[in-house]
């Protein structure tokens, strides 16, 4: 279980931060009508204004640096935790941005994941 958690969060992670970084809007596909996104403080439910808040960011293009990807197994619903660190280049900017992710992944029945749960914040530090 530990085991597929692992493969499972480190897959996720490579396939959502590719698509945030190259195709931004794809990645609504990720997110279903109860899923819920904090974003800096900031709550919002739903593919759609997931995909809004996302799409409205001040900057077109960005490359995610990752850091450290944990993942545990949840109990609910056999889904995975995620908690991602890294950095955050934005081509305008001269230094990275560092941040927080955490997701809580959840089966589709598909044999896919849909994130039900996404919590972001940059590390001022």
């Amino acid at each position: 279980m530990e085991e597929e958690a692992k493969m499972v969060g480190a897959a996720f992670v490579d396939h959502y931060y590719h698509l945030f970084d190259h195709d931004r809007a794809a990645v609504v596909s990720l997110y279903h009508p109860t899923s819920m996104l904090t974003f800096e403080g900031q709550k919002m439910q739903g593919g759609d204004q997931i995909s809004a808040k996302l799409n409205q960011l001040p900057f077109d293009q960005c490359l995610h640096v990752i850091s450290t990807v944990d993942s545990q197994p949840s109990a609910f619903a056999g889904g995975v935790i995620v908690f991602v660190s890294g950095s955050l280049r934005l081509h305008e900017e001269e230094h990275p941005l560092r941040f927080s992710q955490m997701f809580h992944l959840v089966p589709t029945g598909e044999g896919s994941y849909f994130v039900q749960n996404d919590i972001f914040r940059l590390n001022y530090g």
